[in-house]
């Protein structure tokens, strides 16, 4: 019995390189059954603000794969990247992406006889990527990062996971922890403390920064990476770099229950309809997909006969020997077709489980709430209130210490994270949104009603635009010190 996946052929050039890649699948005989769905540009044109149709949810639900090619979300109408929403609602929490040099991609690296092989895992949930943003002034925007333990926790353990299946004896945490010290940070304690189960994996961490001026020195020194989602997003464009450009670098993100393999480029659609489109990434992406699957030998034999083919010269107009004619998009999986059971001289790929292999996916009655052991203790030991203002920070303290209590106390106003009150310099560029900090005094316990109360106090004076409390837990802080303080 064949396998059944949903197809989105995309956008753009997307509907030419998928029938490409599945006219080779078929040659291969790969044991795969198909179900298009409708998504894409067209379907937000058409109304659907999701870019998708209700069946082609339903569809993909119920089969729990989808291969797409790439798709656009139209500009300037408020509506959500398909892609990203795709990956959120059905939570695909993990972003594979292989990067390793291909000979007949020409490359600064290969020119100089440094092969890459490295692979960037990512976060796919989280992060910036929420899209939780607020205009708090007319000048200040705000957006909200969240990073959470079970989340981290997902895609490190699929990392160290994916390591093992791939013989990878190195795993690298990138992060900014320096900076983001409760964000990053959480992650970074979190890959920590599972990197304690493997240890036959070398495991380290880098700053982002630094892991990116490293990777376009010396990307050899690297093996697998993780990241949080918007860093990871970069990193591995970043890497996609190295080895000749985002239609070489293929694409899996991978959930629990559904899980989605598709072409990262862009939808070209000025060449879209000339037949002209490299497939290689939407095929390369197809081929972890196999591997996903369990179709194993197809994979390894589909993309023995793609790097032969890449190693006999043949390419299409984006890369490529510019002296010999090149192949149009069909022409190009001809030539796939045609080096079925050929094995390049460099680099032959063997049959073997390089991804998870797919579940039996079930269909929840209510959505999975994750958590972790909650905190031994708790405490709530004071408010940082956002407020708008135009006045000077002494002003804007004369008026806040006129709400202090019994139980609370001013300690600190902030302007975008620097201290401007009681310390601070007069060279300090100011904008029209405070942070007023009120702490608990010793030997005192607050509730969320005074916390509460205390904003409510300070909306007599100003808009008050956002409150957060001021927690801790198991006696460790969960709020961060402004610049200054």
């Amino acid at each position: 019995m064949k396998t059944k996946i949903a197809v989105a052929k995309g956008d753009g050039i997307g509907p030419e390189i998928m029938a490409a890649v599945l006219r080779i699948f078929e040659a291969a005989n790969v044991q795969l059954d198909y179900e298009y769905v409708e998504m894409g540009k067209s379907y937000f044109d058409a109304g659907h603000s999701t870019g998708m149709t209700a069946a082609a949810k339903e569809t993909i639900e119920r089969l729990g794969l989808l291969f797409k090619g790439p798709m656009e979300t139209p500009k300037g109408k408020g509506v959500k990247s398909i892609n990203v929403t795709a990956r959120k609602v059905w939570n695909t929490y993990a972003n594979q992406r292989d990067f390793r040099s291909l000979n007949g991609v020409d490359t600064v690296f290969s020119k100089a006889g440094i092969s890459i092989n490295l692979t960037i895992v990512r976060e796919n949930i989280e992060d910036t990527y929420g899209g939780i943003e607020h205009l708090l002034t007319n000048d200040v925007a705000v957006g909200r990062r969240i990073i959470t333990r079970p989340g981290s926790a997902q895609v490190i353990r699929y990392a160290f996971e994916m390591a093992r299946r791939k013989g990878y004896t190195k795993l690298a945490c990138g992060h900014k922890a320096n900076i983001m010290k409760l964000t990053d940070g959480l992650f970074l304690e979190t890959f920590q403390e599972i990197a304690k189960e493997y240890p036959d994996i070398e495991s380290s961490d880098i700053i982002v920064d630094d892991l990116c001026m490293k990777l376009v020195s010396r990307p050899e020194l690297f093996q697998a990476i993780v990241l949080t989602n918007l860093q990871g997003d970069i990193v591995s464009d970043l890497c996609a770099g190295l080895v000749g450009g985002l239609g070489f670098a293929p694409s899996a993100n991978i959930g629990d229950n559904i899980s989605i393999f598709e072409a990262v480029h862009g939808t070209a659609p000025d060449i879209a309809g000339k037949g002209i489109a490299n497939p290689t990434a939407l095929l390369l992406s197809g081929i972890l997909m196999l591997r996903y699957l369990g179709f194993t030998t197809a994979a390894a034999n589909i993309e023995n006969a793609l790097l032969y083919t890449l190693e006999q010269g043949i390419h299409t107009g984006d890369f490529g020997n510019r002296s010999t004619q090149a192949a149009n998009t069909d022409g190009f999986a001809d030539a796939v077709i045609a080096n079925l059971g050929q094995l390049p001289e460099k680099g032959a790929v063997v049959a073997q489980p390089d991804m998870e292999v797919k579940a039996n996916h079930d269909h929840p009655l209510k959505n999975k709430l994750t958590v972790t052991k909650a905190a031994t203790t708790e405490e709530m030991v004071g408010v940082d209130v956002f407020v708008e203002s135009n006045k000077q920070p002494n002003e804007l303290a004369a008026l806040a210490q006129r709400k202090q209590t019994d139980n609370f106390q001013l300690v600190m106003i902030s302007n975008r994270g620097t201290q401007v009150w009681p310390t601070g310099s007069i060279f300090t560029e100011l904008v029209n949104e405070y942070r007023i900090r009120f702490e608990k005094k010793d030997g005192t316990s607050i509730t969320q009603k005074e916390i509460l109360h205390i904003a409510a106090d300070l909306s007599e004076d100003f808009k008050v635009c956002s409150v957060e409390f001021l927690m801790k837990f198991d006696g460790k802080i969960g709020y961060t010190l402004a610049q200054g303080q």
